[in-house]
């Protein structure tokens, strides 16, 4: 081959390198949108894939990183899931949850990010006996009123930070923190995607109107009850305890797997006693056999409450408005509301 043809070969060869380049970078998955022009959305769990399927409606596609029957603490990510969270038009995930999605979200290099630890208060719920936030009688979030979290070291000025170690991240259990959850969202579909900035408004209207409805309903049916305190699997459900004036106490810590210490289940057996427990809850998603063992012990019924980290079909209910009524009706026996 002659040097004016090589040269000619080399700069064909060149252009249609450029011009497959050009072709990707144009593509719909290189650009966020799905083959029909939807906004890809990337969800780190089913709360927040139930949010942005609820607000996106048919202007999206959502896929979620973390598949039904998987404890999403546990959550390890392979390289096809890395790769689709960098070809997102937006992700939606909860810092302080997941350490695989925080990591690989950070180097994902997506600009339309919602954490929903930066969109609402964060703060700690502990597992020792009286050690944690009791909320108000009356049900109100008196932490988020006053401006301080009670629960934190003495520091309040970190409102709508990241979730820290220690902080509890299930702030989706409290239907009032959800709807601030789904207003951020909301903001960050409409800076991905201006044109439906509207649908995505409207949307996240009826979907605050619903949380608020779960919210009224929650309260209501939590107002005339014989006891306050429920003992649960883990510690998942501080916020949802302190918005309605009631008592978490958790066998473990915020982390399912955790193993509780003796001293924590001789606590757990005096307080069951003080405050006329009737019922330990287990999950559909942890192991069940430590508060089946502690119910057993101390002739005290079983009934679940679900921390909606996961639907699947032994959820009692389809979606989180569903799971969230039987949560309520789970309540309402164990602590004789009527």
């Amino acid at each position: 081959m002659n040097v004016r043809s090589r040269i000619s070969t080399v700069a064909v060869a060149g252009a249609a390198v450029l011009g497959l380049a050009t072709l990707s970078a144009c593509s719909p998955s290189a650009s966020g949108r799905s083959d029909d022009g939807k906004l890809k959305v990337t969800a780190s769990f089913y709360p927040l894939q139930f949010l942005a399927e609820q607000i996106g409606g048919s202007h999206v596609e959502v896929s979620n990183l973390t598949k039904p029957g998987v404890e999403p603490h546990d959550l390890t990510l392979t390289a096809k899931q890395t790769a689709q969270l960098s070809e997102s038009g937006a992700i939606v995930y909860l810092k302080g949850l997941q350490p695989a999605v925080d990591d690989s979200v950070k180097q994902s290099g997506v600009k339309h990010i919602a954490n929903a630890a930066e969109l609402t208060r964060t703060e700690a719920h502990g597992t020792e006996v009286d050690g944690h936030h009791h909320g108000a009688a009356d049900g109100h979030d008196h932490a988020e009123e006053d401006g301080h979290d009670h629960a934190s070291d003495g520091d309040s000025s970190h409102s709508h930070s990241d979730a820290e170690p220690g902080q509890d991240p299930h702030v989706w259990l409290d239907p009032v923190k959800f709807a601030e959850i789904a207003k951020g969202v909301n903001k960050t579909f409409a800076d991905a995607d201006p044109k439906n900035k509207a649908a995505y408004q409207k949307n996240t209207d009826v979907l605050v109107e619903k949380l608020d409805k779960l919210n009224t309903d929650f309260k209501d049916g939590l107002k005339n009850r014989a006891s306050d305190t429920f003992i649960t699997t883990h510690a998942a459900f501080g916020y949802l305890a302190e918005r309605y004036g009631l008592v978490q106490e958790a066998i473990s810590g915020l982390d399912p797997e955790s193993e509780p210490s003796a001293n924590r289940i001789k606590e757990l057996h005096t307080l069951a006693q003080s405050h006329h427990v009737s019922t330990v809850f287990f999950e559909t998603l942890a192991n069940p056999a430590t508060a089946k063992t502690l119910a057993g012990d101390l002739h005290l019924k079983t009934d679940v409450l679900d921390p909606l980290e996961g639907i699947t079909d032994k959820s009692r209910g389809q979606d989180y408005f569903s799971v969230q009524r039987a949560n309520l009706a789970a309540l309402q026996k164990a602590l004789g509301a009527k």
